[in-house]
């Protein structure tokens, strides 16, 4: 679980280009945690050519119109332009997750401001936000409340940087989905995800329910069209120009998986997880497919050798890499279908937003989980049970690729700052291996990639290999968004290091108004010898 720590201030922002009393910085510097006494822790516009390309490949009818992975006009279009012939990659900040709280609350106004300031000054692309189905959609089906995104969205852009989008469809520990879909839950409760157990995952909708009258006589892809069209007309004058990019939430924690391992697990060695498949609409759909198959007695349940959470492959039959029933007719035919419901619904999400901003210059994408646990088994289980069959001899990341290709969206990756040194080796683990597996995957079906490090991370040497994964030339790498802006990320221990990483990547030539003076500029790292001189202003140095 990620916990923000930056203080909750909350005051009017400056003009865009104002100069802030040294006082004044000093003071929000303490804030988020540029001085002593903070402890805790925690784009993409594809060109014509590649686009119509890709889009041929798989068969996808060319629509003529600026939108979703097409060509980008004016100043965004020229402006990724340069980036890319420029060899850098487009660097975003992600913004604390309690932003915006769940009374639709803006907090923490003037530490994010600064925080603002300064990534701008040191030349990042912009800013990532999650924006919360449980927070907008809160009282009542229908009803919306944006303003807080709002205000946030004019500070950003009166900083003159750039905002990613996330749009949340899933919930987290402290941000609950929308009560009144609770409510239904509570007299339907397999509108949610069950495992062979009984017991429920309450974060995200049941996949199999997205077609069904399920919300008072709304399916969820009908509630998430309707949200995604009044946040369109409600940030229509954001679209474009701050706006670039909008990711849209595909599972739990908004990646294309099933909730096949509980999120609270603590082991340094992830169990295999188990099949997500027993609601009654997840169970009908089986039970039909295997009719239809022709393979009537397979439709009553999931694989019944098959381990539980914490246990390892060879504990049950099923995962075994010596006669495990994967490789079985069996295996095979509900591991198709068990991960074809998952692609099946990754392209009806990332195709209902395609369709809703079709006509905005904005970037699509959408996110895959980096599941590296046991990938060195022949099974790759915990890949398996999270609905992407990939094993040692099927690519299951192709036809994943293909789907995005299909809709023209970017692929969101996480977990670029892992590498297979720092994996207990018993753990059979290899996040290096998927990585690549992925890169490849996008690579053939000319998928663009968005990267992200892991939230919270402690890995050793993590900037390092960032920075390899940014300048790996066989991906079509076009952004990355690095976790999270905090305490953490601007204190002693962290902004020094995350500003020489940036440095070192390669970087177009500023104009010369976004440049900070260089009389009377101020380091971060020296921003404790401001208090002394409360007088003279301040300009916070890249």
């Amino acid at each position: 679980m990620e916990v923000s720590v930056i203080g909750s201030s909350q005051v009017p922002v400056g003009r865009k280009n104002q100069v802030l009393p040294k006082s004044d910085i000093v003071g929000r510097c303490r804030e988020l945690g540029f001085l002593k006494g903070t402890t805790s822790r925690d784009g993409f516009g594809l060109g014509l050519t590649a686009d119509l390309r890709r889009r041929r490949k798989v068969g996808v009818p060319v629509v003529a119109a600026s939108g979703a992975g097409k060509v980008l006009v004016g100043k965004e279009g020229a402006r990724r332009s340069q980036e890319k012939k420029s060899g850098r990659v487009p660097l975003y900040v992600a913004l604390p997750l309690d932003a915006v709280s769940d009374n639709t609350t803006l907090n923490h106004t003037k530490a994010i401001a600064t925080g603002l300031k300064a990534l701008k000054l040191l030349g990042v692309t912009g800013v990532s936000l999650p924006v919360w189905w449980g927070i907008v959609e809160n009282e009542e089906a229908g009803k919306y409340n944006w303003s807080a995104y709002q205000s946030l969205a004019e500070i950003i852009r009166n900083a003159g940087l750039k905002l990613r989008v996330s749009i949340c469809f899933h919930a987290t520990s402290n941000i609950s989905l929308p009560p009144w879909v609770i409510k239904i839950g509570e007299s339907d409760p397999d509108i949610f995800f069950k495992d062979r157990a009984g017991k429920r995952y309450n974060n995200c909708l049941s996949l199999a329910a997205d077609d069904l009258p399920v919300l008072a006589g709304r399916s969820p892809m009908q509630v998430y069209e309707q949200f995604l069209s009044e946040f369109k007309s409600s940030f229509s004058g954001f679209l474009g120009g701050t706006i670039t990019d909008i990711s849209v939430s595909l599972g739990p924690n908004g990646e294309l998986r099933y909730p096949s391992f509980p999120e609270s697990s603590r082991s340094k060695i992830q169990g295999v997880g188990e099949f997500q498949c027993y609601d009654k609409y997840m169970l009908a759909n089986l039970k039909q497919h295997a009719e239809s198959s022709g393979k009537r007695d397979w439709g009553h349940s999931g694989p019944h050798d098959a381990p539980s959470y914490h246990h390892w492959p060879q504990t049950n039959n099923f995962f075994k890499d010596s006669n495990g029933s994967w490789e079985t007719e069996y295996g095979n035919f509900f591991l198709n279908w068990y991960s074809g419901q998952l692609t099946a619904h990754g392209d009806r999400v990332l195709s209902l937003a395609s369709r809703v901003f079709c006509d905005c210059p904005v970037t699509i994408s959408g996110k895959v989980p980096l599941v590296y646990s046991w990938y060195k088994t022949r099974s790759h289980a915990a890949e398996l049970t999270a609905g992407l069959y990939n094993t040692d001899k099927r690519n299951g990341y192709d036809a994943i690729a293909r789907m995005f290709a299909a809709n023209s969206a970017t692929l969101v990756l996480p977990g670029m700052d892992l590498s297979d040194a720092h994996r207990p080796a018993e753990a059979l683990a290899s996040p290096e291996s998927v990585i690549s597996q992925i890169k490849a995957a996008c690579m053939e079906n000319g998928v663009p990639i968005a990267g992200e490090n892991t939230p919270a991370s402690s890995v050793p040497d993590n900037f390092t290999r960032i920075k390899e994964n940014l300048k790996d030339g066989r991906s079509c790498l076009e952004a990355f968004n690095y976790y999270r802006m905090g305490a953490h990320f601007f204190s002693p221990e962290h902004w020094p290091k995350f500003t020489e990483f940036f440095r070192g990547l390669e970087l177009p030539e500023k104009d010369s108004d976004d440049l900070p003076d260089k009389e009377g500029s101020l380091s971060f790292t020296n921003a404790g010898a401001a208090a002394a001189e409360p007088e003279k202003t301040l300009q916070m140095q890249a």
